[in-house]
């Protein structure tokens, strides 16, 4: 890895191009180009078959710098690094600060590229791309420029072997708190590469991978559990919480998909009507007159004698 910092002192973890992938990459810049130079030579030939000798040598060096000078700065400015031959390499262009190139870094890798790829036939980039411990070459040096690796190959993940079935559930109550990041990548990379150690050493390095878990979680493997064995199995519990706090539903989320229940509508709470019964009225029984009402007005009726 180069190293690279950048301005917010962020270490950048990138893979430096070598020499066999650069000059590749210049290979087919060089056939593309040369391609075209020799198209367009042919065809300013045509145009320039009735001027004199030197507008036609003019027009010939014109022709030889920007195509083969002017193109490939221009291609690599606007792509900001990526020519042909490098997008087909997984190659990219970067300052040393990890950045995308301007037109003032094409510039001088484009200019120090006639002399040390066109003039010497590529002899001066490749002593200079040996003897550099990033791979630079002397356009790179002065534009403060680096090659990059862009594609990188994807690391081959191993699986944890699973521990053995009578030991599945049996560290359930262990504390794991206090157990390092560090430890569980030492653990796992011992796992999944115990296979290919030799006997001795993966016992050894076994019990003392172990050692190290107890001290930590303060549960001893049980009797006449060999180390790997008691790894696997912490490391089987670990997972297993792992995966029940990941897909366990949280109290208020619904899940993906579910259609969620509508919360029962209560009735507000009416307090009682108390009714009180009326009191009973208690006194002489008055009979009135019929013909009279309680207003005092005759009704005009009288009942029979």
């Amino acid at each position: 890895m180069s190293g690279l910092v950048t301005g917010d002192a962020v270490v950048l973890g990138l893979q430096p191009a070598r020499l066999p992938s650069r000059a590749l990459a210049v290979l087919i810049d060089l056939v593309v180009v040369w391609a075209a130079y020799l198209l367009i030579t042919l065809g300013l030939t045509v145009a320039t078959a009735s001027l004199d000798e030197a507008a036609v040598m003019a027009v010939s060096v014109a022709s030889f710098l920007l195509v083969l000078v002017g193109a490939p700065i221009a291609v690599e400015t606007l792509s900001h690094g990526r020519s042909l031959g490098k997008l087909a390499c997984g190659l990219r262009v970067v300052r040393d600060d990890g950045g995308p190139i301007r037109f003032r870094h094409a510039l001088v890798r484009g200019a120090m590229g006639v002399v040390e790829i066109l003039m010497t036939f590529g002899v001066v980039a490749c002593v200079a791309s040996l003897v550099s411990e990033r791979g630079r070459r002397l356009g790179d040096v002065f534009a403060g420029t680096l090659v990059v690796r862009e594609r990188m190959p994807a690391a081959r993940v191993l699986a944890v072997p699973p521990p053995p079935p009578w030991l599945v559930g049996r560290f359930a109550g262990i504390d794991l708190s206090a157990v390092p990041e560090a430890l569980w990548l030492e653990i796992r990379q011992y796992l999944t590469r115990a296979r290919e150690l030799d006997p001795v050493v993966g016992r050894r390095l076994a019990e003392r991978l172990a050692d190290e878990l107890v001290a930590r979680t303060g549960t001893p493997p049980p009797a006449g559990v060999p180390a790997d064995a008691y790894l696997a199995g912490v490391v089987a519990e670990r997972q297993a919480r792992d995966a029940r706090r990941a897909f366990a539903p949280s109290a208020g989320v619904v899940a993906p998909g579910a259609v969620p229940s509508p919360a029962p509508v209560l009735a507000p709470a009416v307090p009682p009507v108390v009714v009180s019964p009326a009191p009973p009225v208690v006194g002489p029984v008055v009979e009135s007159d019929p013909v009279v009402e309680s207003k005092g007005r005759p009704t005009g009726f009288a009942p029979p004698a």
